[in-house]
C-alpha cells in the first residue's frame, strides 16, 4: 500500500506538471499587455516595445505596451496588479521593487507577496564624471580632494538613482559630500561644467557628449566589469579602497501578478533570453546606454532582495542624518 500510495503522488506531480507545460504552450488566448510605468520615449518604453516586437511574433498574439506613467513607476506596478492575470504584465525599472517601498508614500504592494519576477533585461551602471579641468584626474585623486576639503555633488533629486549611488559611494570610501538636488541631468553637467559643483553621478549615455566635446571627464563606473558603451573608464570596484563587490547598476525587467501560472512565466522568461541573444537587439540596447542581462527568474529575484537590502541601508543613514 505504501508503494501504492507514493506512485499516485507521483502520477499526480506528472500530471500537474504536464498541464502546466500545456498550458503554457496554449497560451497566450489573447492579446498580452504589458504596463510601463513610465512616459513614452522613457528608458523603460523604448526597452519593454524593443522587446514587444519580436515577442508578440513568437507568442503569436499582439502585444501592446501601455503607459501608465506615475509616483515614480509605481502606478504603472499597480495597474499591472490589477490587469487580467496570465495575459498583464510590467516592464519597470528597479525603483519600484527596490526603493519605492520605502520613498513613496500609499504604495499599495507588497514585492516579495504580490509580484513575480520574469526576466532580466538589462542592466546600466553610473559614471562619476567631473569637470574636464577637475584637479581630480582618477578616483584616488577624487577621493585624496574629498577627504581633503568639502566636496559637492548634484543628481536629479532626493531618493533617485544618482542620490543614492553618490551616498552608498560616499560610505564606502569613508568621505562626505554635499548633496545639491537638481531637475534633470543637463541641469546637473551644467553645473559640473561650470564649476558650481564638483561631481554628479550619472548613466553613461548622459555624461558622454560633453566627455567627447572635451568638458568633462569620466573617472570611474559603477559595475563589476567593464561597461561596453565606455570600456576604457576603470572600475570602481576593488579601486582606491573601494570593496571589490562595490556595484551601483540601473536595471530594467519584466515582472507578473503573483498569481501567475508559474509555466507561463517560465515560457515568457525563455521567450524573452532567447530575443536578448539576437546580437541586433544587444546592439539597440548598448546604443541605448544598457547591457542586455538575460537570467533566470531565481536571478532576478536574488537581485530584487539584495538590491532592496543594500539601498534600504542607504536610505536608513540618510534618514538618520
Amino acid at each position: 500500500m505504501p508503494g501504492t500510495f507514493s506512485r499516485s503522488l507521483a502520477a499526480i506531480a506528472t500530471a500537474t506538471l504536464m498541464t502546466g507545460a500545456a498550458a503554457a504552450q496554449d497560451w497566450p488566448t489573447g492579446p498580452v499587455h504589458v504596463i510601463v510605468g513610465f512616459p513614452a520615449g522613457s528608458s523603460p518604453d523604448t526597452i519593454a516595445r524593443l522587446i514587444a516586437e519580436p515577442l508578440a511574433e513568437r507568442l503569436g498574439q499582439p502585444v501592446v505596451v501601455e503607459n501608465k506613467p506615475g509616483a515614480g513607476g509605481v502606478i504603472g506596478v499597480q495597474q499591472m496588479l490589477a490587469g487580467r492575470a496570465g495575459h498583464t504584465f510590467g516592464a519597470t525599472i528597479n525603483g519600484p521593487l527596490t526603493t519605492s517601498p520605502r520613498l513613496v508614500p500609499d504604495v499599495s504592494y507588497n514585492v516579495a507577496e504580490d509580484i513575480a519576477p520574469v526576466a532580466l533585461v538589462a542592466t546600466s551602471p553610473l559614471v562619476l564624471a567631473v569637470a574636464a579641468d577637475a584637479e581630480a584626474d582618477d578616483l584616488e585623486g577624487f577621493l585624496e580632494l574629498a577627504r581633503g576639503g568639502d566636496l559637492a555633488y548634484g543628481s536629479v533629486g532626493q531618493g533617485s538613482g544618482a542620490h543614492l549611488t553618490a551616498e552608498l559611494f560616499a560610505n564606502a570610501a569613508g568621505i562626505e559630500m554635499l548633496h545639491v538636488p537638481f531637475q534633470s541631468y543637463a541641469e546637473v553637467t551644467t553645473s559640473i561644467m561650470g564649476r558650481e559643483i564638483d561631481a554628479g553621478f550619472m548613466a553613461p549615455s548622459a555624461a558622454m557628449p560633453q566627455v567627447e566635446a572635451g568638458q568633462m571627464k569620466m573617472l570611474g563606473v559603477t559595475s563589476t566589469e567593464p561597461f561596453p558603451q565606455v570600456p576604457d573608464v576603470p572600475v570602481m570596484a576593488g579601486t582606491a579602497g573601494l570593496p571589490e563587490d562595490f556595484r551601483a547598476e540601473l536595471w530594467n525587467a519584466f515582472i507578473a501578478p503573483a498569481a501567475t501560472d508559474p509555466a507561463v512565466i517560465d515560457r515568457l522568461n525563455t521567450e524573452i533570453n532567447e530575443i536578448l541573444e539576437d546580437p541586433q537587439v544587444q546592439e539597440r540596447l548598448l546604443s541605448m546606454g544598457w547591457q542586455a542581462a538575460p537570467g533566470t527568474t531565481e536571478e532576478l529575484a536574488a537581485r530584487i532582495a539584495d538590491d532592496t537590502e543594500v539601498w534600504g541601508a542607504v536610505i536608513d543613514q540618510i534618514e538618520a542624518n
